[in-house]
């Protein structure tokens, strides 16, 4: 299985329970890894063939500074969705962290994974 991916892509966004973080956008890390089969595009050299990673980008940029959800869990769940209905795209992991959220951690977060099956 080939393999997409979007590394270390910063948005800020309403996300969290507590009052203080519903008041102001807070960065937000997403690492998306994108499970596909890109034979036909490394053969071809065609793009059609592939999955525009620059549009799954800006989807979830989007709904990461839209959504003012509660819980990271429930923002990688909608990226991930968001991932699945793209043509071509089998399987995909996606990482959503908050850095600084807690003390003497650089971040945290949750890791999800999703297929089409």
């Amino acid at each position: 299985m080939d393999q997409i991916f979007i590394k270390d892509l910063l948005v800020r966004g309403i996300i969290g329970i507590n009052d203080w973080e519903r008041e102001k956008p807070q960065d937000i890390l997403i690492n998306i890894v994108i499970s596909a089969d890109l034979t036909k595009a490394g053969e071809t050299d065609d793009i059609s063939y592939s999955i525009n990673y620059r549009t799954i980008a800006k989807k979830a940029q989007s709904r990461a500074e839209t959504a003012q959800r509660l819980t990271v869990e429930a923002l990688a769940a909608d990226i991930a969705n968001i991932c699945l209905e793209e043509p071509g795209v089998l399987k995909v992991r996606v990482k959503v962290e908050k850095p600084n959220a807690v003390r003497f951690a650089r971040s945290v977060g949750v890791e999800v994974e999703r297929s089409r099956e």
